[in-house]
């Protein structure tokens, strides 16, 4: 066994003509300089920032036409319920037409009395409660869009095509017309227009006859 010398401590071998200062200081590490493993560790933690930041936009992206797409589906399903609502609403109202034009008739002929005429009423103001319209009216201009026409005449004291009479009066839902008015009409008689423009014209020589004829400059 060796006996350790008291008092003796190893120094570390430092060249010649160096001082121990200097053996210390190649011993320390640099503390300015960052380890080639930090500077490595650091990039990858932005590559994953950046990866995670590119994911995020993606899934921000897939969740907005996610959303773009589940608010056309929600008007889509709303507009097919309105658009049911009147198709059912229209079918029941088209069975009712019938009803309704012997009330009518009932009414012209003052058979519309007693028990019979609030039942009729009451049905009349239920369905324009549901948006039915009635429409067609004597002396108004024929239009082929809501005027079916089955009688056809000429009368003089017509300028165009009008509705003399109203056989079944019209019915509409909003815009959407569900029985056209059925109708006579009446046209102005052949040559009764140039007849009439030669009766104003001759009319009018005669007053200016009567008047002396027309003032000479």
């Amino acid at each position: 066994m060796t006996e350790e010398t008291p008092g003796f401590e190893e120094k570390p071998d430092v060249p010649s003509g160096a001082t121990p200062d200097d053996a210390e200081s190649k011993a320390a590490p640099d503390e300015g300089a960052a380890p080639a493993g930090d500077v490595n560790a650091d990039a990858g933690l932005v590559a994953q920032l950046d990866q995670v930041r590119t994911a995020l936009n993606e899934r921000t992206l897939d969740l907005q036409r996610l959303q773009a797409e589940y608010q056309n589906y929600r008007r889509r399903v709303e507009r097919d319920r309105v658009a049911v609502k009147e198709i059912a609403i229209a079918n029941l109202l088209t069975e009712l037409l019938p009803v309704l034009d012997d009330i009518g008739r009932a009414r012209e002929h003052g058979e519309l009395v007693g028990g019979f005429k609030s039942v009729a009423e009451s049905l009349e103001t239920v369905a324009a409660k549901m948006g039915l319209q009635q429409f067609g009216k004597e002396g108004e201009p024929f239009d082929p869009t809501i005027h079916e026409a089955l009688m056809h005449s000429y009368a003089p004291d017509v300028t165009e095509t009008t509705c003399v009479a109203i056989l079944q009066p019209g019915y509409r839902i909003g815009e959407r017309t569900i029985r056209p008015a059925r109708v006579a009409v009446a046209e102005p008689q052949p040559g009764a227009q140039s007849v009439k423009a030669e009766e104003a014209e001759e009319s009018a020589a005669a007053d200016d006859k009567e008047n002396g004829g027309p003032e000479e400059g």
